[in-house]
């Protein structure tokens, strides 16, 4: 079911965002409608909504971020859905980006390891209309293997490396996009998964917080 429509007073800043990132070389339509459709205010701090339109990246408390607007958009080109696709998201954050998975999906399921984030996701996920995300807390490096297998997984965090239960969720020609910090550098990935082969295709480079799990790294000590 697609995200209901909401009204509010923050279009005319929307259509200004949708315009920067044409002029940027978003082209792709879908994703575009997307973002002019999704309310981004809802997902960020109320200190910080004059700032939600902007294409930069904004703190959102407990040492994470919520990407810019531009990164956003480039994932979601890369992942090139068809609107029928079950998606897998590792890294709720606020929820921003499960709302435009849900405008361009069929199925959302997002995984948050930390519970304040996640319960704050779901509450912006309800306002924003958005009926089709179902976010559960857990370590998203193992997935979340009763739901799957997924024709998309998109990872909000960098790794150290593919997680393996990941790609072992993914359906025949399924994609994953995941930052990768391989020591010197920090990229975006395009993982393709062919019967038990996987291909890499190395995107752009990325900033990202850790990837925090079994499959990724570990906490720090407190």
């Amino acid at each position: 079911m697609a995200p209901r429509p909401i009204a509010d007073s923050y279009g005319g800043y929307r259509a200004r965002l949708v315009e920067e990132l044409r002029r940027k070389g978003i082209k792709d339509m879908a994703v575009l409608a997307a973002i002019a459709e999704t309310p981004r205010h809802l997902f960020v701090p109320e200190a910080l909504r004059a700032r939600a339109y902007d294409d930069t990246s904004l703190p959102v408390g407990q040492g994470q971020t919520i990407s810019q607007p531009s990164t956003h958009a480039q994932y979601l080109v890369a992942l090139d859905l068809k609107g029928r696709e079950r998606v897998l998201e590792v890294g709720t954050g606020t929820g921003y980006q499960a709302a435009l998975l849900g405008r361009l999906a069929e199925v959302v399921v997002s995984v948050e390891r930390l519970p304040e984030l996640a319960v704050r996701a779901r509450k912006a996920l309800e306002d924003s209309g958005t009926t089709n995300v179902t976010v559960l807390v857990g370590d998203g490096t193992l997935g979340w293997r009763p739901l799957a297998p997924y024709d998309a997984i998109l990872v909000s965090a960098s790794g150290p490396r593919v997680p393996s239960p990941l790609t072992d969720q993914l359906t025949d020609n399924g994609i994953m996009l995941i930052p990768l910090d391989r020591g010197t550098t920090q990229d975006l990935y395009r993982i393709t998964k062919h019967g038990n082969e996987l291909t890499e295709e190395k995107l752009a480079a990325t900033q990202f917080v850790p990837l925090i799990g079994r499959h990724g790294f570990q906490p720090e000590a407190s």
